[in-house]
């Protein structure tokens, strides 16, 4: 949301996609574990399908068994002492009943991942690591989570952007969290749901004209923030190749870029990281101006995360450099006018159901630093810039050390200073 608006007072995982209390996370599950039960409906198209491929598939079987078989036993059961996730076919019904339903606003703690949620903790061990990197998985995954996307994008998703003083996001609740919406957002509150006409509509909403000004926009020199977003890590000397599932995650270029034939101009060069909360903006703007050369958008993993950080209730956030390489992301490859910059690469990386990359700019188009490029669907995640080993490059993060605590430099802000290009 803007930079005006008050934070509700709860702790949150990174990203605010998942709350810290873990009990907040637990009887959110209870209460669509609860919905589920009573649903007695035929399972939807997508998630049949994932039924079946489970059922019929030796491999996919193995893994969707042994990720719930896995879960520590003190997570098996709810604050009610209920059962949480049982194994697959309970996970599949649970599924159904969220694929009809649009996120609502919670004051007391936002699930803004409910797949990523019922998953929290089976994503964390052998099975979840090896069966969320299969792409036959990932396939039926993606699936299932662009069947849901239409149902975001349908007038049916609007029934949470009512006044409902608790849930809706115009209600009282989110009016103390969202107190300058009218004026930050384009929209109309004397129509119903502020004008949105779908709840993907509402959450790729757009800033009035001038909310976010572009930082120095006749210097070619400064670069601007591409997204709303908090900084996650700056790396300089960057590898084509690299361990990139260790703890530390480094970059591996290569396989971020997909093997591009662009790859090879950006060895050794500088990775700025940043990730999206779920109240941000998640439209993409140019950090530089420019010529639009190559989009790509690479399909990849939605529930991996790396073993090596052990278990990460709000995951993937604390796997961010490693989703890097193997998350669906979009390339958009920018000749900067600035020589100094030359070619540089915004990289959109989806995380768990928020990985719908949509690239609204084409290759040959000229952008102008701040002009939008593209946004991130139901959410956002994470993003990097790519720089060339010759840019001279400083970054201004804004007295923030890059991590998981930072918090957000607001899109079209200044983020970094280039000077002259270095010799090879």
């Amino acid at each position: 949301m803007s930079s005006r608006e008050t934070s509700v007072n709860v702790h949150y995982k990174v990203g605010k996609w998942l709350p810290s209390d873990q009990d907040v996370l637990d009887s959110w599950t209870a209460k669509i574990a609860a919905k589920a039960e009573t649903d007695t409906s035929p399972l939807l198209p997508a998630v049949q399908n994932l039924k079946t491929l489970i059922e019929t598939d030796a491999k996919a079987y193995m893994f969707f068994t042994q990720m719930f078989q896995d879960v520590p036993e003190s997570r098996k059961t709810s604050p009610t002492g209920r059962p949480q996730v049982r194994d697959y076919e309970h996970m599949l019904r649970l599924f159904n009943t969220i694929m009809t339903h649009a996120p609502e606003f919670n004051e007391s703690g936002l699930v803004g991942f409910p797949f990523n949620a019922i998953l929290d903790w089976s994503m964390a061990n052998v099975g979840g690591w090896a069966g969320f990197l299969d792409d036959k998985v990932d396939a039926y995954l993606r699936a299932m989570l662009n069947e849901w996307a239409v149902f975001l994008q349908s007038p049916e998703s609007t029934s949470v952007l009512s006044d409902d003083p608790r849930s809706g996001w115009f209600g009282a609740d989110a009016r103390k969290a969202m107190p300058t919406f009218a004026e930050d957002f384009i929209c109309d509150p004397s129509l119903p749901h502020y004008g949105f006409k779908s709840w993907d509509d509402f959450f790729t909403r757009r800033f009035r004209e001038g909310i976010r000004p572009i930082a120095d926009p006749d210097n070619d020199a400064i670069v601007v923030s591409a997204c709303e977003s908090a900084p996650y890590r700056v790396a300089q000397g960057v590898k084509l190749r690299d361990q990139f599932w260790i703890k530390a995650q480094p970059y591996a270029l290569q396989f971020m870029l997909d093997n591009d034939p662009y790859t090879d101009q950006f060895d050794g060069g500088t990775v700025y990281q940043a990730f999206l909360s779920a109240f941000s903006y998640h439209r993409w703007h140019a950090p530089v101006s420019g010529r639009v050369v190559k989009t790509r958008v690479i399909e990849g993993t939605y529930y991996s995360e790396i073993m090596a950080e052990g278990l990460d209730p709000s995951g993937p956030n604390a796997s961010q450099g490693y989703i890097a390489e193997v998350a669906t992301r979009a390339l958009i490859f920018i000749e900067a006018g600035n020589p100094d910059i030359g070619l540089m690469c915004f990289v959109a990386i989806g995380m768990a159901e928020v990985s719908t990359c949509d690239v609204t700019v084409f290759e040959g188009q000229h952008v102008t630093k701040g002009d939008e490029i593209g946004m991130f669907h139901f959410g956002g995640s994470t993003h990097c810039l790519l720089f060339r080993p010759e840019v001279d490059i400083t970054f201004d993060l804004h007295g923030q050390t890059p991590g998981l605590d930072s918090t957000n430099i607001l899109v079209n802000q200044k983020i970094a200073t280039v000077g002259p290009r270095r010799s090879s």
